[in-house]
């Protein structure tokens, strides 16, 4: 006798629909379905790993681009996990092998950059602070230098009613100083033919000494502060004004009879932009020889640049390192070096 069977509601069998979503799980597990998906994410990975590798080859004729790319090359590398992310979620082995090139690029460029360097032997210690013309407190800026024991200090951006707490402040631990516009030079070691540097910009903002070691040696000391630079819409990254004092420091310091050379200041702009190449070229970043990490020193409040430099020829750099905040929107800078 047939035996009649009901169903309840909603449970009744669909072949065609299971079959569909069988379908479209064998599917999207299939090994050709993961090559072909993701194509758009293979793509952005490989522009992403051209644009780290061939830096130097984005034309500055328009807006600066290539000098406003350089400045935070670095952070170009953050577009690695978010492509590694899309690709996980997307399933796509395709865009999982072209994430290679960037991560290449980026360690190519940067992987020297995030180990420790530092040595020992340094036998005088460099320090640059641009201190803010506005800054809040100079005195308390002031003992925050003098604490950290360097040898020779550069600082910048000295405003007229803040430089007579620095001198006073500075007096008993640097014995010897000049000042030039808005930038001075303090030292425990003295300082002969201190002169001002003409960077082209219409008024002081660079000078150069000669200081003497404890050995006797001399080497010759220029601080800086380049022209600033600006991001707007209208004409990209106005860089130009920087661009040539770099090209007048340059010549300075190539001209300069002193063999052993020390450069200190805010150049506005990294070691990785093309247009300080008149400096860097000539120069080693201490930063870059003997540092540990980025030593981004700019702005405080969230460091993305390194835009304070130490620089040096002549001479190795044994330690570099970035010290704490100040009341300015710079971190101060500093380095061991063997002279």
């Amino acid at each position: 006798m047939a035996q009649a069977y009901m169903t309840e509601p909603g449970q009744g069998h669909h072949p065609g629909q299971a079959g569909s979503r069988a379908e479209r799980l064998r599917n999207w597990w299939r090994p050709e379905g993961m090559w072909r998906r993701g194509i758009v994410l293979a793509a952005l990975a490989v522009v992403l790993g051209l644009l780290m590798l061939l830096h130097r080859q984005i034309p500055n004729t328009v807006g600066n681009l290539g000098s406003l790319l350089e400045t935070f090359l670095p952070w170009v590398g953050l577009g690695i996990p978010l492509l590694l992310l899309a690709a996980v979620l997307r399933r796509s082995a395709t865009a999982l092998v072209a994430l290679v090139l960037p991560v290449f690029a980026w360690v190519l460029l940067f992987g020297g950059q995030i180990t420790d360097k530092a040595g020992t032997g340094g036998n005088l210690t460099v320090a640059t602070h641009n201190v803010n013309a506005d800054n809040p407190d100079p005195a308390g800026t002031a003992r925050d230098i003098v604490a950290a024991g360097a040898d020779v200090v550069a600082l910048e951006e000295l405003s007229g009613d803040a430089l007579p707490t620095y001198r006073q402040e500075l007096a008993k631990a640097y014995p010897y100083h000049t000042i030039e516009g808005t930038v001075g030079l303090w030292s425990k070691r003295p300082l002969t033919d201190t002169r001002p540097v003409d960077i082209k910009i219409g008024w002081t903002r660079a000078l150069r000494a000669t200081v003497t070691a404890a050995d006797g040696q001399q080497l010759a000391v220029y601080v800086a502060h380049l022209p600033s630079v600006r991001v707007n819409a209208q004409k990209g990254f106005t860089a130009n004004p920087r661009d040539a004092s770099a090209k007048a420091l340059g010549d300075a310091i190539h001209a300069d009879p002193v063999k052993k050379v020390v450069l200190l200041g805010d150049l506005n702009g990294t070691m990785n932009d093309r247009s300080l190449a008149p400096v860097t070229s000539e120069m080693r970043s201490a930063q870059g020889a003997a540092g540990d990490g980025f030593g981004f020193s700019w702005p405080a409040s969230f460091p993305m640049a390194r835009i304070d430099q130490i620089m040096m020829k002549g001479m190795s750099p044994v330690k570099a390192w970035v010290m704490p905040s100040t009341g300015s929107d710079h971190l101060p800078i500093a380095a061991s070096v063997k002279i």
